[in-house]
């Protein structure tokens, strides 16, 4: 212990824990405490990585317990959907946004890239209001980082996008004959998205604590969301005015770009990637900060 001691720099902070908050002692100037903050969502999911790790390996055990298919319906529930898609969209010579079709995959394959960005969100914005009550338990019994459960269940959802994502790949490059090089920017996309994702549980998680009408509202909302986000159509059918208030929906920019990059294999538009992105983050760190400040009175309500 001794030897320990006597290897850490003179200067490292100490790290102490007062009733269940971590908190290092010091003065520190506001462009500090801003970086602090900034960080601290990343630093705390790599000091947890391990329990992030095995709690994410046992929700996707359990995603389909009891199953004799099991994972086999992880695959079959989207190949469905974009057979279903091609049935009835197949054939058409143009696409919702004037664009000419290249093959009879086209139009299903731009519903189908809707979708995957859709049903990503939706499934964050259902599960999201009760996440805190599932654990319970641990919240309360043990010192758990109730910070990294939106994370954890976040990445559980990405598992089943990335699995929608990858046979729409399949798919352009089955039935289009060609993957276009853009797909590479995939993770510039995905990435992003992730941390708007965790940023929305990050809210909700924390309202869902105090109420339940967190979860009823979202259950109210995001099927009238679904015809307020271009899923099945696109904003270049709106007039400009109206268009500018539908990027008010961050959805719009998400879906609009996973088209760009998959289906139509071009760059997406310089504005609405850098509108996107400046929502993420926003969004981001706007959810932390929200959960962080009502995390001392979580244990006692849920």
């Amino acid at each position: 212990m001794t030897n320990l001691i006597e290897r850490q720099p003179a200067d490292a902070p100490v790290l102490h824990v007062v009733d269940g908050k971590e908190v290092i002692p010091g003065d520190l100037n506001a462009f500090q405490r801003l970086l602090r903050f900034l960080m601290e969502p990343f630093t705390a999911a790599w000091r947890h990585r391990d329990l992030i790790a095995a709690i994410l390996r046992r929700e996707l055990r359990e995603r389909f317990s009891g199953s004799v298919a099991g994972w086999v319906w992880a695959v079959v529930a989207p190949l469905i959907s974009l057979i279903t898609y091609t049935s009835v969209f197949g054939g058409a010579v143009k696409l919702p946004n004037g664009s000419p079709a290249n093959s009879p995959m086209d139009y299903a394959l731009f519903v189908f890239g809707g979708l995957i960005a859709f049903n990503f969100f939706t499934e964050m914005a259902y599960r999201a209001p009760s996440l805190l009550h599932e654990y319970a338990h641990y919240l309360k019994q043990t010192m758990f980082p109730a910070q990294m459960l939106p994370v954890i269940s976040t990445l559980r959802a990405a598992t089943y996008a990335t699995i929608g994502l990858t046979l729409m790949l399949l798919c352009q490059l089955i039935f289009g004959g060609t993957l276009y090089w853009t797909v590479l920017l995939l993770p510039l996309w995905f990435i992003p998205f992730l941390g708007f994702l965790i940023g929305i549980t990050w809210l909700l998680s924390a309202m869902g604590a105090f109420t339940r009408d967190t979860a009823y509202l979202m259950m109210t909302l995001a099927p009238v969301l679904m015809f307020a986000t271009p899923v099945f159509w696109s904003t270049e059918t709106l007039q400009p005015t109206w268009r500018l208030v539908w990027y008010a929906n961050i959805l719009t920019g998400f879906i609009e770009i996973i088209r760009d990059i998959v289906v139509f294999g071009e760059l997406p538009k310089g504005l609405v990637a850098a509108w996107t992105l400046l929502l993420s983050a926003a969004t981001f760190w706007m959810g932390y900060w929200f959960f962080r400040r009502q995390q001392e009175g979580i244990t006692d309500v849920i």
